[in-house]
C-alpha cells in the first residue's frame, strides 16, 4: 500500500500549495499596506479624480469599502485609472488587485480572460444620446447615422447587433477612450453617442451645452456591472464579493453610518451575525470579527453610497430603479451571513 501513502502525500502537498496560493492576494495587499484598485478615471459619478486629485464615485466607494474591511481605513487605496481597452490586462498582470470600473459581466469575460466576476453591484443597459435639434424620438430613427462608441467595450458589439437586428445602416466611429469619443460627438463628428445608460447621465454633464442633448428611451442591452478578480484565488474572490454583499445586507437591515455602533447591540440574530457580535464569519474570510462594522462606519451601506455618488443626493440624480433592494421592487439581493 506504499503507493497509497505516496499518493496521499502528493495530494496533501497539493492542498497545502493550493491553500497557500488562495491567500496570496490578501497577503500581498496587507504586506504592501495599500489596495491597488483598477478604476475608470473619466466617469463622473462612478470614478474620477477632482482638481485636487481626490477620487470620488460609486465604484471608488466600493474600493474604499474593501480597504475599510481589510485595514479599517478606507483611504488605504491607490486608484489606478484604466481605459476599457487595458483594464483586463492590468488585472491579469497583477498591476491591480481588483477591477471595480463599470465593467459588464459576460460569459466570455468569465471564461476566456482568467478572471471572475464577483457580484452584480449595478444593473445597467445601453442607450443613446443625441442632439435635440435632430428631433429624434427613438433609436430606431438612427438609420444611416454616425455613432460614436468606445473601443474594447460591450457597447461596440451591442451597437452592431442592434443595427443589424433592426436592418439599419450603421456608421460606427470608434475611439480608445471615453473622453475622445465624447469630444468627437460634442464637436459634431457623430450624430449620436452610445454607452451604458448610467454613463449617459454622467457624460451629458461634460458636454459644452448639456441642455442641448437628450437621452433616447431605448435600452438595447443588459449590462450587469461587477467587480472582477483573477482566477485561482478563492479567498480573495470571497472577500471582494462579500464586502459588497455586506453593504446590501446592511441597507436591508437599516444599518447605516449613523447607527451602526448602536446596531451592534441588536438582539436580531441576523444582525448579530452580520456585525460580528455572534459567530466568526469575518474570521472565515480572513478578516476581523467587526469587518462589516468597519465598512458601514467608514463608507456606508449600499444605499448610502448609491445616493451620494449617483443617486438623489448627487449631481446625476439617477433613480434606484432595478438597483433598489428586492424588498422595494428592485433586483438588489444579497445572500445571508450564516
Amino acid at each position: 500500500m506504499k503507493w497509497v501513502s505516496v499518493a496521499l502525500a502528493v495530494a496533501g502537498a497539493a492542498l497545502v500549495g493550493l491553500s497557500s496560493a488562495s491567500a496570496a492576494t490578501l497577503d500581498t495587499v496587507k504586506a504592501r499596506g495599500v489596495l491597488n484598485c483598477g478604476a475608470n478615471g473619466q466617469l463622473p459619478g462612478f470614478g474620477m479624480p477632482d482638481a485636487q486629485g481626490v477620487w470620488t464615485g460609486f465604484d471608488v466607494e466600493m474600493c474604499r469599502a474593501l480597504a475599510a474591511a481589510i485595514f479599517d481605513d478606507p483611504d488605504k487605496v491607490k486608484f489606478i485609472p484604466l481605459t476599457a481597452k487595458d483594464r483586463f490586462t492590468a488585472l491579469q498582470s497583477g498591476d491591480v488587485d481588483v477591477l471595480i470600473r463599470n465593467t459588464t459581466w459576460t460569459l466570455s469575460r468569465d471564461t476566456q480572460l482568467g478572471l471572475n466576476a464577483t457580484m452584480i453591484n449595478y444593473y445597467d443597459g445601453q442607450g443613446f444620446i443625441v442632439r435635440k435639434s435632430l428631433k429624434l424620438n427613438s433609436a430606431l430613427e438612427l438609420n444611416d447615422a454616425a455613432v460614436c462608441v468606445q473601443q474594447g467595450t460591450t457597447s461596440e458589439l451591442n451597437l452592431s447587433d442592434y443595427f443589424r437586428t433592426n436592418k439599419m445602416r450603421l456608421k460606427s466611429v470608434t475611439f480608445a477612450t471615453l473622453d475622445e469619443a465624447l469630444k468627437a460627438y460634442d464637436t459634431g463628428r457623430c450624430d449620436a453617442y452610445t454607452t451604458d445608460a448610467s454613463q449617459l447621465y454622467s457624460v451629458r454633464l461634460k458636454l459644452a451645452k448639456p441642455e442641448d442633448h437628450v437621452v433616447l428611451p431605448e435600452v438595447i442591452s443588459k449590462e450587469p456591472f461587477a467587480a472582477f478578480v483573477r482566477h485561482g484565488d478563492d479567498q480573495w474572490f470571497d472577500i471582494v464579493k462579500w464586502v459588497q454583499f455586506a453593504m446590501v445586507n446592511a441597507e436591508e437591515f437599516g444599518i447605516g453610518q449613523s447607527n451602526v455602533d448602536e446596531m451592534v447591540s441588536s438582539a436580531n440574530p441576523e444582525i448579530k451575525r452580520l456585525l460580528g457580535s455572534e459567530g466568526n464569519y469575518g474570521e472565515q474570510l480572513g478578516l476581523t470579527k467587526d469587518w462589516v462594522v468597519r465598512i458601514v462606519k467608514k463608507v456606508g451601506n449600499y444605499g448610502e453610497v448609491f445616493d451620494r455618488t449617483i443617486g438623489q443626493n448627487s449631481a446625476l440624480k439617477i433613480a434606484r430603479g432595478q438597483n433598489a433592494l428586492w424588498t422595494k421592487g428592485g433586483l438588489m439581493y444579497a445572500p445571508p451571513v450564516r
